[in-house]
């Protein structure tokens, strides 16, 4: 199954007060890990700056300014995300964000439908503890110590493998590979092979052998059935 895990950095909190969305970053993910496929796109929100977003992201009005507008990156974007199921942490915030700029080209909403909000699951699998994405990092042993500032293609990235931790996924895959390791059949490569712990029993009888021994002789020297057929035992030395 493919998932687009999102970020965005804004102006602000509130975009029906005027904060405009300046950077969208996207990570594709299928079946549950990362296909080093990404999308990331800075936007120009023609306006300023507050002191308090570019103390957050670093972002300055005057860096942004050489950057598109929404309406010359939209189609890139939803072209990337498709129809799959957007992963973000604290949804509401980032999809307000998205779909007020939607609504200034009169573009159709991104639908609440498709979203999976990682802030609701860490909530009811860590209940009463901070489920911050750094406070996720350090519980799943993530290194984070790259982000001195926010990022919208890097809190993506980061978004990604605790979604994975998250759900279960990577100790999936760690058991999976596991499992394979120890049914492996030698170290040369051979495919994995599963194998009983108690071996079928024989469903052919010694008499059934016998006769079908014996149909083999009546097919001749040359018969190639011959080749297959056990060499007889030699008796013991007398």
């Amino acid at each position: 199954m493919r998932e687009i895990v999102l970020d965005t950095e804004t102006t602000g909190l509130d975009p029906l007060r005027g904060d405009r969305l300046v950077e969208i970053g996207c990570v594709e993910i299928f079946n549950r890990m990362p296909t080093g496929q990404t999308y990331h796109v800075y936007i120009n929100p023609e306006r300023d700056m507050p002191a308090e977003a570019f103390a957050v992201h670093g972002l300055s009005a005057e860096f942004l300014s050489t950057k598109p507008l929404f309406h010359e990156v939209v189609d890139a974007f939803l072209e990337f995300i498709g129809d799959a199921p957007l992963v973000i942490h604290n949804a509401s915030f980032d999809i307000s964000f998205i779909n007020a700029e939607l609504d200034r080209i009169k573009r159709p909403a991104v639908p609440r439908e498709r979203l999976v909000d990682t802030l609701l699951l860490a909530r009811r699998k860590h209940p009463g503890v901070s489920n911050r994405l750094d406070d996720l990092c350090s519980r799943y042993a993530i290194d984070n110590s790259h982000r001195t500032k926010h990022g919208a293609l890097l809190d993506a990235e980061l978004l990604a493998e605790v979604y994975v931790d998250l759900v279960g996924a990577r100790q999936s895959q760690l058991l999976l590979a596991s499992e394979r390791e120890e049914i492996r059949v030698n170290s040369a490569g051979d495919a994995p092979r599963r194998q009983r712990s108690v071996p079928l029993a024989p469903r052919v009888s010694d008499a059934e052998r016998e006769a079908h021994r014996a149909f083999i002789a009546t097919m001749g020297e040359k018969a190639i059935w011959n080749e297959y057929l056990a060499a007889p035992v030699a008796p013991p030395a007398g």
